[in-house]
């Protein structure tokens, strides 16, 4: 079996050992496995039941982990994205009214799109055609997105009659949950403890149990009621594959997927110094994706967290496959998982927003050709609600203010084409 794995990740040839990549691959499920309980909390919001929600994270999870490690041979996690989540959940189904059946359609046709994309050549040519300014305008804004949703799920701020948002009543036993759990989980991260969020949230159920905030969960006992942990798997519909909502969500899933995946694969291959394997890793966040839409979930996407595997030493597909195993363990605690209450969710969900925006820093804020359109995508995402629409208005502003100032040379072909496109969905967006 030992050298089954040596010779099939080639752990000699990138210096590692068995020993160093399995603990990367621990130290990597540590970090991300938070994101059960809460990509199952936002496909909840979507209709999708939460134990149908907690069952396709962790299998399209373990898959992903798995074509990673095998046709990539790269040490990055694939999970059902944050951000992604939010957009699948707020956007298509709140905002743009399709069901969550019709949304996972959306995702198994984006995820062709992108496997399409990504075994072309045009996947190198849109990583240099975007500039990098939009890049981290998209991270930061989903960030604040991703902060304001934590903000309303812990209670700390709630929609008014009066104005768009307002404090929430700290005296509320939830909000005093959530508040509590939020010093908890920054603390331990800043001192950064292993497996932080996972323990942050642990303290939080305790927290929310021992203020009455925690519902007991009734053991799912009867075949009828295994029943509805599957009750996503193959539930993708295309009964509004003829209407322009329908595609306006594909073109829309499509482009953030993409951008998205470009820039977080690219940052973790650079981490390892081995680049070359981008093409391979994009192909196989691509397939990944159309399995999400199959298993039914949001899609996967090359999550910040492989940074951790990486930084304690993983640098082949045995850590992205020791973590997709641990992924499926996870199963047998399930009834625990459907106990970790909003209050425990909020705080985590605020500090990776806070983590995201670190990225202005990138962002050449004193050239408003570059400024301002990656102005417009970090606060349009969050207050429109759209992660779609906050990229649209950025993407199609850059190539305009370009042109103004006589800089069109400095913009892409590519650029233009993209820009158009977003236009486009505006149009058809409106028209449908």
């Amino acid at each position: 079996m030992k050298a089954f794995f040596d010779k099939q990740f080639k752990i000699n040839e990138h210096n590692t050992t068995l020993g160093k990549e399995s603990m990367a691959g621990v130290v990597a499920f540590l970090s991300v496995v938070y994101i059960i309980a809460i990509n199952a909390a936002i496909l909840a919001d979507a209709g999708i039941p939460l134990e149908a929600g907690i069952f396709t994270t962790v299998i399209t999870s373990l898959l992903g982990c798995l074509i990673m490690a095998f046709w990539a041979n790269a040490p990055i996690i694939l999970v059902p994205g944050m951000g992604i989540n939010a957009l699948f959940t707020y956007t298509m189904v709140q905002s743009m009214g399709l069901a969550w059946q019709e949304a996972l359609g959306v995702v198994f046709i984006s995820g062709a799109l992108f496997t399409v994309l990504a075994f072309s050549r045009l996947s190198v040519l849109l990583m240099k055609s975007i500039p990098q300014s939009l890049k981290e305008a998209i991270t930061v804004g989903v960030g604040l997105f991703l902060t304001f949703i934590g903000l309303q799920k812990g209670g700390i701020v709630q929609s008014s009659e009066t104005t768009f948002v307002a404090l929430g009543n700290l005296s509320d036993l939830h909000v005093i949950s959530t508040l509590i759990t939020l010093v908890i989980t920054i603390v331990l991260f800043i001192r950064n403890v292993r497996g932080n969020f996972l323990l942050s949230m642990a303290a939080g159920t305790l927290i929310a149990f021992v203020l009455g905030q925690v519902k007991p969960i009734e053991p799912v006992a009867s075949d009828a009621g295994l029943q509805v942990f599957f009750e996503a798997v193959g539930a993708f519909s295309f009964s509004s594959i003829a209407s322009m909502t329908f595609w306006a969500a594909v073109f829309s899933l499509t482009m953030v997927i993409v951008f998205e995946n470009i820039g977080l694969i690219h940052g973790h291959l650079g981490m390892t110094g081995h680049d070359e394997k981008f093409q391979r890793a994009f192909q196989a966040n691509a397939i990944s994706v159309v399995t999400s839409g199959i298993f039914g979930t949001s899609p996967t996407v090359s999550s910040v967290e492989s940074a951790a595997g990486i930084a304690s030493g993983g640098r082949t597909g045995m850590t992205s496959f020791v973590t997709g195993l641990l992924f499926l363990t996870s199963l047998f605690f399930i009834p625990v998982i459907k106990m970790v209450p909003d209050s425990a969710i909020a705080p985590i969900l605020i500090v990776i927003g806070g983590l995201m925006i670190q990225n202005i820093k990138h962002i050449n804020l004193q050239d408003l050709t570059e400024g301002f359109p990656a102005f417009l995508i970090i606060a349009l995402i969050p207050l429109t609600y759209s992660i779609a629409d906050g990229i649209a208005f950025g993407f199609i502003a850059y190539p305009i203010l370009k042109a103004a100032l006589g800089k069109m040379r400095e913009v892409s072909a590519f650029m233009y084409v993209v820009a158009f496109l977003f236009f486009l969905n505006f149009v058809l967006h409106y028209i449908s």
